[in-house]
């Protein structure tokens, strides 16, 4: 019986190795051990099927502080593996699906083959959003092209008065399968493209696809709260399928328009207003803020400081999922004038003088230095 070996050193990493790192290991094995990269070679597929077996084991927390513990005879006498039996490619696939996904991982594992009449197509678009509409919530009429049944063939493909055929090369799988070692691999039927069907007599409109691309509108409820980045998903609204099969879905990607005024941070909303010096220091009340539903009424204490941020609660954004609102966060700052009428200057003067009469003969530094005795 031939000894197997430690399934770290299959991976290539070590003992304290994460999930992640471990995951990321097993891909990397699988890509340069596929049977598809390396036809005819035996070893090759054997070095895969014990990659599967390795990752199987590592990647469970129970099974892996079993093996750490006991070693191989942890799963059964002589150290038999006792994992799902691996005869073929797509059984790895479907047992790991979730770790090559699609694109080109999908591709080389079978994810790829598709085969029979498909639903439609999702699709994707993205709608720009005001602060304003995000507050209230919005419908929208959007225009877009996607793939509509052909009326004249009826999503058939075929000429009126003929259908289509099974095809010959697949038998109407849709998927041919060849073997690679002691592997079966599937891959799709190159004939039929993998429908399972041929047109033989296509049909004029649609020339044998069974859709045509025609411009719809479609209306969007967009309920209020949303952030930016988040996929509304508005089911049956995206490409035809085949006969008999559902309609792809639309998504829609929230984008928000940057507001003149306000800064979002999730919920709450924040700005900045200019005061005048007098109004920090002797203080102002019912000062008018805009909010995004009109005005709100802020109250300035005597002897506020310059960049203080002031809290005036619910007049942020509504929570989506929730019926609560965020805060309205407002930071005030002196805004110097530019111009001053003569008057003005005459009072700043005599303030100036006050001001330096009660600082006494100190300079600057001097009184910045005495705050750190």
């Amino acid at each position: 019986m031939a000894v197997k070996r430690d399934y770290y050193e299959v991976l290539g990493v070590e003992r304290t190795a994460t999930e992640d790192e471990i995951k990321k290991a097993f891909r990397q094995a699988a890509l340069k051990h596929h049977p598809d990269r390396n036809p005819g070679d035996s070893d090759a597929a054997a070095r895969f099927k014990e990659a599967a077996e390795a990752y199987d084991v590592l990647a469970d927390e129970n099974k892996r502080a079993q093996y750490d513990r006991f070693g191989p005879s942890a799963f059964g006498p002589g150290g038999s593996y006792a994992g799902p039996t691996f005869t073929n490619v797509e059984d790895i696939f479907r047992q790991f699906g979730d770790i090559f996904g699609g694109g080109v991982f999908g591709d080389m594992f079978g994810g790829g083959a598709r085969s029979g009449p498909q639903s439609g197509r999702d699709l994707k678009i993205a709608l720009e959003l005001t602060l304003e509409e995000i507050d209230q919530g919005v419908e929208r009429t959007v225009s877009l092209k996607r793939e509509e049944s052909c009326t004249t063939c009826r999503g058939t493909g075929a000429k009126p008065g003929t259908s289509p055929t099974t095809c010959t090369t697949c038998g109407g799988r849709g998927q041919i399968h060849r073997n690679q070692g002691f592997f079966t691999m599937a891959a799709t039927c190159p004939r039929c493209r993998g429908q399972g069907t041929m047109v033989e007599h296509p049909c004029a409109d649609c020339r044998g696809a069974g859709r045509i691309a025609k411009k719809s509108e479609i209306k969007i409820t967009i309920p209020p709260g949303v952030e930016e980045g988040v996929r509304l998903r508005v089911a049956g609204q995206g490409d035809a399928g085949d006969p008999g099969l559902p309609r792809g879905d639309l998504y829609c990607v929230i984008q928000e328009v940057e507001h003149a005024f306000f800064k979002r941070n999730g919920a709450d909303l924040v700005c900045e207003v200019p005061v005048t010096y007098a109004q920090l220091a002797l203080g102002k009340k019912g000062l008018e803020i805009p909010t995004l539903r009109g005005r709100a009424a802020l109250e300035i204490p005597a002897g506020t400081q310059n960049g203080k941020l002031f809290r005036l609660r619910g007049q942020g954004l509504p929570q989506l999922e929730s019926r609560g609102r965020g805060d309205l966060l407002v930071r005030v700052f002196i805004e110097v004038p530019t111009s001053l009428s003569a008057r003005q200057k005459e009072l700043l003067d005599e303030f100036a003088k006050i001001e330096d009469q009660k600082a006494g003969s100190k300079s600057f530094f001097d009184r910045i230095r005495s705050k750190f005795q």
